[in-house]
């Protein structure tokens, strides 16, 4: 289910920071993609730090994917940006490919909740690509993760409202 450095790994199944309903951590991916969309930002290798800065802010992501031939080669991130870029390399002749993230991490489709949020924290990253047979599929964030459980917690909290409401009427 998850891939680093290409090989596969289950992903532990430790607690987590988030707080959530066991239905909810469940759930596929595959069905907050569906929900969010898939469209997956990406920047060949070439493209200098500068343009690859530019292209995250013109479409406000913090993490955009570098392919190279229709393959994953890295992904370049905020985190990057600070640690690996600001007043250590020249971003207008920069490549990308110079200061990405070349480890990445990929999960399927079919990953769960409490599987992506484990991943998000043990190996304290905030993005995964999403794979399905080879094709990238869609990207994940640690927002997604939170912003699902979230809505979750708020239509579980308004249905035990509904609940209390009506046994004390």
């Amino acid at each position: 289910r998850v891939v680093a450095h290409g090989f596969a790994f289950a992903a532990r199944r430790s607690p987590v920071t988030f707080s959530a309903t066991p239905t909810t951590m469940n759930v596929a991916i595959s069905v907050l993609l569906r929900r969010k969309g898939d469209q997956v930002f990406s920047v060949p290798p070439e493209l200098s730090v500068l343009e690859a800065v530019a292209e995250m802010n013109r479409h406000r992501v913090g993490a955009v994917v570098v392919l190279s031939g229709g393959a994953i080669a890295g992904i370049f991130t905020e985190r990057d940006v600070l640690r690996r870029v600001l007043g250590v390399v020249d971003p207008r002749v920069t490549p990308v490919s110079a200061v990405m993230t070349t480890e990445v991490i990929t999960v399927t489709p079919d990953a769960t909740v409490e599987e992506v949020a484990t991943i998000f924290t043990e190996k304290r990253c905030r993005h995964l690509p999403v794979v399905d047979q080879g094709r990238l599929a869609g990207l994940i964030s640690i927002g997604d993760i939170s912003r699902w459980i979230a809505a979750n917690d708020r239509a579980e909290a308004e249905s035990l409202k509904g609940y209390i409401a009506g046994e004390l009427s």
